[in-house]
């Protein structure tokens, strides 16, 4: 094994005392400087809504030095829009304030109607309806008895 190890070294030696490897470009001409910004402030949004899929979702984020402030919602897929308010401070870390609302409004309590107040029935002076007496009626047949049995599920007709 060390054999191995002494014959993979000298070759690496080898090829580097070649000039088969590139030397590497002077660091000033590859390095370039970018500027620091001590105090960063940026703002931006987004807002998606898709109609076709029921998509929606929005962000807003602002940062001014080390503090960064924002907001994000999205549409869960159990029917709630969650809110997520945030905050991030060298001070503090990060803090979000996680809210939920149903996407579709709960239906308004409508108050009961008021009650509807009749007028008494006006008196007539009209003659009273002739009473008309129905003729007696006369089974044909055995009639039905209905028996029901101890268990309250089962109930015979005869």
């Amino acid at each position: 094994m060390a054999f191995k190890f002494t014959i993979l070294f000298a070759a690496c030696i080898a090829v580097a005392s070649a000039g088969v490897v590139p030397v590497a470009a002077p660091l000033a001409a590859v390095a370039q400087v970018e500027e620091y910004d001590p105090h960063p402030q940026y703002t931006y949004g987004y807002d998606v809504k898709d109609a076709i899929s029921g998509d929606s979702k929005t962000q807003v984020e602002t940062r001014d030095g080390d503090i960064v402030q924002g907001q994000y919602s999205l549409n869960d897929a159990d029917g709630y829009r969650r809110i997520v308010d945030y905050t991030a401070d060298p001070v503090n870390g990060f803090n979000a304030v996680v809210r939920r609302e149903p996407l579709v409004a709960a239906a308004p309590v409508v108050a009961a109607p008021a009650p509807v107040v009749r007028a008494a029935p006006l008196a007539y002076a009209a003659a009273p309806a002739p009473i008309v007496k129905a003729a007696p009626l006369i089974a044909a047949g055995p009639a039905i008895v209905k028996t029901q049995y101890a268990s309250p599920l089962i109930s015979y007709a005869y």
